[in-house]
């Protein structure tokens, strides 16, 4: 009886198929198009933002994370000083934002002055 198991459990070793390496090929390619149709745009997506928020100056109009929508009147290292409405006898509403809590920048006024012209 012995016998008999023996060259049953032989003939399925014999039969089975090795390491099928389609596997790690199809899945190394669904990896890739993961990458270059995900995440790589997301990548540059967020870096121009961030470049965006850098570079953010007076007359910008931006949104801040709280929801405000305003205009860029001056700004410091860390902190920006937003206009965001004006009352009936010409003040103006400013408030100081930390550069952190600028999460887009919604219109540009151009190229900085000073530049290679």
């Amino acid at each position: 009886m012995t016998g008999l198991l023996g060259t049953g459990f032989a003939a399925q070793q014999q039969g089975a198929p090795g390491p099928d390496f389609s596997f790690f090929l199809m899945l190394a390619a669904m990896g890739a198009i993961f990458y270059f149709l995900i995440l790589r745009p997301q990548q540059k997506k967020q870096r121009a933002l961030e470049e965006a928020i850098k570079s953010a100056a007076k007359g910008d109009q931006v949104v801040t994370s709280g929801g405000l929508h305003g205009k860029i009147v001056s700004t410091a290292e860390d902190v920006v000083t937003v206009e965001i409405a004006t009352l009936k006898g010409g003040q103006s509403v400013r408030v100081q934002v930390s550069r952190n809590a600028i999460t887009g920048v919604t219109s540009i006024t151009g190229k900085k002055e000073g530049g290679d012209s």
